[in-house]
């Protein structure tokens, strides 16, 4: 659980300095905009050294991770609803992060 939970605060930090980019280029926003997205985008770098294993796998790992909390962000930020597809897709990407980072593995 603790590993879940620091994949999803890193997920956010990525997702809200990304979207805060986004949203200075597509709407016009203040150049102001960039000084909380660069600090969300170097907490997200820094976020992602704190995982225990080696770094292809966390990176692998975090992208189911990442990819669900995007439907997320879809649904709560930009107002849509996700799809059953959406959903069968986070379930799926779920899935694998899971397998990537709790399967038995020799030392």
């Amino acid at each position: 659980m603790a590993t879940f939970l620091l994949f999803a605060i890193t997920a956010l930090a990525e997702i809200a300095g990304c979207w805060l980019v986004w949203s200075w280029l597509r709407n016009g926003g203040s150049a102001w905009l960039l000084v909380p997205a660069a600090a969300s985008l170097a907490l997200f770098a820094w976020l992602l050294t704190l995982h225990p294993t080696a770094t292809g796998r966390v990176y692998a790992a975090y992208g189911g991770v990442y990819i669900s909390l995007a439907i997320f962000w879809l649904w709560w930020v930009d107002g849509v609803r996700p799809t059953r597809w959406d959903l069968l897709g986070v379930a799926l990407c779920l899935a694998g992060m899971a397998v990537i980072m709790f399967a038995p593995r020799s030392a």
